[in-house]
């Protein structure tokens, strides 16, 4: 952190309210329309606090008391809060995906910060994508931020059985499309799995986006275990309203934070959690707003020598409650110290390593020791080959064993509403050697690369016993999800990748040991497939969804806009 404290006049809320001038009259007159007097923002930081509150966001319910806790610790550091409403991406209702929306939450969150009065801001978000999308915009604007995660929600429960959002949910569906569980019994569950505002329970990608956030340095150490409900929640928003102040004051911006070795400290520790795979392609999004490059390859050298130490749920026995009282991130991390770069520089002021000083944990079967761990090591792995030249990505735990290497022949459901036709139908050609492959779920193509990517098992292979399948798309998991799905495959299909060349009864082969995943079809066919191949029709003709398809990049690109990714600073607006 700067040592000097800057002056008033260097604040950039200055231009708006400080000088004598016309504009500045107008700004301070309209300040006392809102019933400010002039000496509470004069030569005071002005916080802007984003908040993703909304009535259809039932993860960011408890937003509307947090914003006012963080405003009071904002005051009571001397600075000057002011509230803006941000796009809330609510994961169970927006479609086709929130990922599809992620970029224009960034857009809006940028230009939010850049065209208003603001010296720095609170990042208030926690469902999914309201991470990684405040963060990249904060990140392009430049401005000091700091975020305050939305915590996780309340262990659900069902007749006295702990229920996971997500995991719990796909569980129980195959038993009732299986006819194990009655439809009452079905209904009971849905009333108990998710009790309290907060995001999932589970090491999903809410999780797993808001604890990378953590270990980025971008939140205050510990806040990203917090229950939504713990009243400890609700100091640690106050006390982020506190630490923004001091940081506008010194001047510590995301740039002097997000550096080469924090990016590597994140995937460290999202490896550690078992946490979602959807944290590839947020971290390379992030990653190229603060200017820093990461390859797929880098994610999986890491995560072949780092260690799952979380026993959470979908690839342990826990909870993120659990997780908490168990010591919470600062636990696991401390357990991982020995990979991680302690030097990186924190929104407290303090290095990482300062901040794991003294944090222990409490529960070893909650969060396990580097020589018991959950998973020895490549918690994720990344694959390469002809079917996917540009990447595709497994979560090993998550697999059956016997599935890591296989091959076999391929059903191919041509988009979402084709699988849902046929995946169920007593004539589909498949068995449990049968590799499925859904297309036309990618980035482009889903719109938005979907979570579809966890494809269901055919109902008459459930009702064999058939718990898991090689599952193939380029679409995206949820975090929540599990079983051996092959996931992000690029370039995707509906722009013409090999994905889109794919016949029934071709022989797949995957190989997670040697990275590979392979189309076992001659070069010479694969050309004739090649020029008869017709593209889709594009998926919109107007609007939003239109600069979305011809600006968005491939997964293992980060899934950004390629307009938006660092390059030139934006110049500061005019005040006229």
């Amino acid at each position: 952190m700067r040592k000097t404290k800057r002056r008033p006049e260097e604040l950039r809320s200055h231009r708006w309210y400080g000088v004598e001038d016309l504009r500045a009259f107008g700004h301070r007159s309209r300040s006392a329309q809102m019933g400010y007097g002039r000496e509470e923002y004069a030569g005071k930081p002005v916080i802007a606090i984003l908040n993703t509150w909304s009535e259809i966001n039932p993860c960011h319910t408890h937003f509307r008391a947090r914003a006012e806790e963080v405003k009071r610790g904002v005051w009571q550091a001397g600075g000057f809060p002011v509230e803006m409403p941000a796009m809330s991406l609510s994961e169970p209702f927006q479609k086709p995906t929130t990922m599809m929306y992620r970029n224009l939450l960034a857009m809006e969150a940028e230009e939010l910060l850049r065209s208003y009065p603001a010296d720095g801001v609170v990042l208030m978000g926690g469902c999914d994508k309201t991470t990684p999308g405040l963060l990249m915009g904060a990140i392009s604007a430049g401005y000091p931020a700091i975020f305050v995660p939305a915590g996780p929600m309340l262990r659900g429960n069902w007749r006295g059985q702990l229920l996971g959002s997500g995991s719990d949910s796909w569980k129980y569906w195959d038993r009732l499309r299986a006819g194990e569980l009655e439809t009452s019994a079905w209904h009971e569950i849905e009333d108990g799995i998710a009790r309290a505002a907060g995001h999932c329970m589970t090491m999903g990608t809410a999780s797993t986006m808001t604890s990378v956030t953590e270990a980025l340095g971008m939140t205050l150490p510990g806040a990203a275990s917090i229950p939504a409900a713990d009243s400890n929640h609700s100091r640690m928003a106050m006390m982020s309203g506190r630490a923004i102040v001091d940081m506008v004051w010194h001047e510590l911006k995301p740039a002097d934070i997000l550096t080469p070795a924090a990016f590597e400290n994140a995937i460290v520790t999202a490896t550690a959690l078992g946490g979602s795979t959807n944290a590839l392609v947020h971290i390379i999004a992030m990653a190229g707003r603060a200017g820093v490059e990461i390859t797929l390859e880098r994610f999986d050298e890491i995560a072949g020598r780092t260690p799952t130490l979380a026993n959470v749920r979908p690839s342990g026995a826990y909870l993120m409650e659990d997780f908490y009282y168990a010591g919470g991130l600062r636990g696991l991390m401390s357990r991982v110290r020995d990979r991680l770069e302690p030097a990186c520089m924190t929104v407290n002021g303090l290095t990482l390593g300062a901040n794991l000083e003294g944090a222990e944990v409490y529960d070893d079967n909650v969060i396990r020791t580097v020589d018991k761990p959950v998973y020895e090591a490549g918690g994720l792995a990344v694959l390469r080959g002809n079917l996917c030249p540009s990447g595709a990505v497994i979560k090993p735990p998550s697999a059956d064993p016997k599935f890591l290497k296989h091959t076999g022949l391929a059903v191919v459901f041509d988009d979402y509403n084709d699988m849902a036709a046929r995946i169920d139908s007593d004539d589909l050609a498949v068995d449990e050697t049968s590799i499925l492959v859904l297309r036309g779920a990618g980035p482009v193509g889903g719109p938005g690369m979907p979570e579809w990517g966890m494809l269901p098992i055919p109902k008459k292979l459930l009702a064999q016993g058939v718990k898991d399948m090689v599952r193939i798309s380029d679409a995206r998991m949820s975090g929540t999800s599990y079983g051996t799905c092959v996931l992000h495959v690029a370039p995707e299909s509906f722009v013409g990748g090999p994905l889109a060349l794919v016949r029934d009864g071709d022989a797949i082969a995957l190989d997670v040991a040697a990275r590979r995943l392979d189309l076992l079809v001659d070069d010479e066919e694969l050309a004739r497939r090649r020029a008869a191949w017709d593209p889709p029709k594009p998926r919109y003709a107007r609007g939003y969804g239109v600069m979305y398809a011809d600006h968005v990049t491939q997964a293992d690109k980060g899934c950004d806009f390629d307009f938006l990714h660092a390059g030139a600073a934006v110049p500061e607006p005019e005040i006229h």
